[in-house]
């Protein structure tokens, strides 16, 4: 009798480490999928982040870039998707604001569990969002941050478009070699990053081609009188005046220079690309200069497609962040291709080693900082519209980046 007591308090013991084994085995192999995001192979799709600024003072950036990202979206799941599943976007609007920046793509990370992140223009943003996505051990490609820091944030970060020391070198040698102009003066915007490199960058090669930066004058993003700068401006009587900041802003600047007497050109990069530009700084910009990432004059047949194709999903014309926005996302879908895997890790491997990627803004090969080295063009404002000047290569170039075909 005791024997067959014992047998069965036995039986009922084992009976219980079984279950309690399962339940521990169940609780790790969920722990492990919530670690690896969307990574699991019972999801039906491919969960990836976006992040932007869908409203406040930068929206118009953030829209372009949705809009780009939308259209590669459409073709990828059109052609079957990514490893036999179908591509999941989930966006969300930082409101242009570097706190936002950082609390959303948390949420992205953490609650959404996506393998990747695209965004956002900003260079402010995108260290924000990016330092938690380094942490996180999470791909993050931005379409146009161009700051230098951006990628500086950790390995996991990378960007498609050219970086500001370059695109500041680009309009200080086409001041210097194609305006020939001496002596510029610089109104800046104190509060962003992407301001303040590009005003660096640009004094520098200036000065270095024999120009003279007479002054370099700073305001806030928020405001909206300009006047006790740009009449100092003019009392120095500058044959050009860079204002490298974005298109609200500089639209003002624009209006109440030429309302000063201010009538040399004005010179920028590309934040100015907004239609609020035009809509704000009217004639007043006839006549002035961008930088930027690609024409619409371009006659290559890749670019001429993406354009058509744009036109006919949007019924509009897509600017640079369009165009750039869709190149970071076919990148990082043919990473995930490549790296025939949702791993992050392995996501990460595969965007490092992308070489000669035939995009709309270039051909891009990323380099071992995780940039894209590309060629910029200037462009010529001329009656609300971007015309065609020139193209300007990178020193240190590779033939491939030469992208930028028209002439």
């Amino acid at each position: 009798m005791k024997s067959r007591t014992f047998l069965k308090t036995l039986l009922s013991s084992l009976f219980i480490l079984i279950i309690f084994a399962t339940f521990i085995a169940c609780e790790k192999k969920d722990e492990a999928n919530n670690n690896t995001g969307n990574n699991t192979n019972t999801s039906n799709t491919i969960k990836i982040g976006q992040y932007g600024s869908l409203t406040g003072d930068k929206a118009t950036f953030g829209q372009s870039t949705k809009k780009g990202i939308d259209l590669a979206l459409d073709e990828a799941n059109k052609s079957g998707g990514l490893l036999g599943k179908q591509i999941e976007m989930i966006i969300e609007d930082n409101r242009g604001l570097q706190q936002e920046a950082t609390t959303v793509v948390q949420k992205l990370i953490d609650k959404d569990k996506v393998i990747a992140v695209l965004g956002e223009v900003a260079s402010t943003n995108s260290i924000a969002g990016g330092q938690v996505c380094q942490e996180k051990k999470i791909p993050m490609v931005s379409p146009s941050s161009t700051n230098p820091q951006v990628t500086q944030v950790g390995d996991y970060i990378f960007r498609v478009c050219f970086l500001d020391d370059f695109q500041g070198e680009v309009m200080a040698k086409f001041a210097a070699n194609t305006l020939k102009v001496k002596k510029v003066a610089i109104l800046h915007d104190n509060g962003s990053d992407y301001s303040k490199g590009l005003s660096q960058f640009f004094a520098e090669t200036f000065k270095k081609l024999g120009g003279e930066i007479l002054v370099d004058e700073a305001y806030q993003a928020a405001d909206s009188d300009f006047s006790a700068q740009l009449t100092k401006i003019k009392g120095l009587n500058p044959e050009a005046i860079y204002v490298p900041g974005y298109y609200t802003q500089v639209g003002q600047i624009a209006q109440q220079a030429r309302k000063t007497g201010i009538t040399v050109p004005l010179m920028g990069g590309d934040g100015w690309d907004s239609q609020t530009l035009f809509d704000i700084g009217k004639d007043a910009l006839n006549g002035c200069f961008i930088s930027n990432h690609y024409t619409i004059e371009d006659p290559d047949p890749n670019v001429q497609s993406f354009i058509t194709n744009f036109k006919a999903k949007f019924n509009e014309t897509p600017d640079a962040l369009a165009a750039l926005a869709y190149d970071a996302a076919r990148i990082l879908f043919d990473a995930i291709k490549r790296a025939n895997s949702t791993d992050p890790k392995a996501i990460r491997d595969a965007l490092a080693q992308t070489k000669e990627f035939k995009a709309v803004t270039g051909v891009i090969t990323i380099s071992p900082t995780r940039d894209a080295v590309k060629s910029a063009v200037v462009l010529e404002i001329q009656n609300g519209k971007y015309k065609y000047r020139e193209t300007i290569k990178p020193d240190a170039a590779p033939a491939q980046s030469a992208a930028v075909t028209t002439k």
